[in-house]
């Protein structure tokens, strides 16, 4: 039996909602989720840090821990340093990117928002992607470091009041045609872990959509015929861990990881 685990990486716990996806369409699969927590946050990163950063670092992942194949559950580093890890690692590399295809395909109003960090909502591939799938549509996008901030708060267990996402997502929606969007592009794997609060805080009802599902479905394809250990082992860690990362024990258990530890 095989027992190399999929790797997952991101900078934070964003990664988990790709996680989930993946655990629930491949449950013999073991898993291991890595957080770069000493380099959190990526989003208001220059493009060069990240660019170094990444491809390092998951090639010590890679030598550590055999992976079958590394998901970057992060589209800030996916977008930057996707095609550096794939030069530099040979084996299967599954990146994250913002999905202006399917919110193109579900948008009615033909105004779209991109909700990301600073950093992925400036980057030329998401021109291409609009120019590609979403030509007819009017795509307005935005960054907020501070709606990361609240999903890592809130995956630390603290409560968080509903206006501070009204004011971290504010800058999205007074765009001129803010008021016509009616399908907003989660272009961060933190946001589909407060999509809920999203959703309350928008100033008009929308839909959200982000690409785990898909993420799980490439993994599927890419790992098909393989095989697994017969009893999958999870574990998450952490690139820094103290005591913040000790607090993430109760949510990292709900996504079935019942074990942390250091790089």
């Amino acid at each position: 039996m095989d027992a190399r685990p999929i790797l997952l990486f991101d900078s934070g716990v964003g990664g988990l909602s790709v996680l989930g996806a993946v655990r629930d369409l491949l449950p013999q699969a073991g898993l291991t989720y890595v957080a770069d927590s000493a380099g959190f946050p990526y989003g208001t990163k220059s493009e060069a840090e990240i660019a170094a950063r990444v491809p390092a670092l998951l090639g010590r992942l890679a030598e550590r821990y055999d992976p079958r194949l590394i998901v970057i559950a992060c589209n800030t580093a996916s977008t930057i340093a996707l095609q550096h890890v794939r030069a530099a690692l040979d084996l299967p590399i599954v990146g994250t990117v913002p999905a202006i295809k399917p919110a193109a395909e579900m948008s009615k109003t033909r105004v779209i928002g991109v909700l990301g960090t600073d950093a992925t909502v400036r980057q030329p591939y998401v021109d291409d992607l609009a120019a590609r799938f979403a030509s007819d549509c009017v795509v307005l996008r935005h960054g907020s470091a501070a709606l990361v901030e609240l999903a890592e708060a809130k995956l630390h267990g603290e409560s968080i009041d509903l206006p501070a996402y009204r004011d971290a997502i504010a800058g999205l929606f007074a765009q001129p045609d803010g008021d016509r969007i009616d399908v907003v592009v989660n272009a961060c794997t933190h946001f589909p872990l407060v999509v809920e609060e999203l959703a309350a805080a928008a100033p008009h009802p929308v839909r959200f959509t982000d690409g785990a599902s898909g993420i799980a479905r490439r993994v599927a394809y890419l790992t098909r015929g393989q095989e697994w250990s017969g009893s999958p082992d999870h574990r998450a860690v952490f690139t820094r861990f103290g005591d913040a990362e000790r607090r993430l024990a109760p949510a990292l258990a709900r996504f079935g990881i019942p074990r942390s530890e250091s790089l």
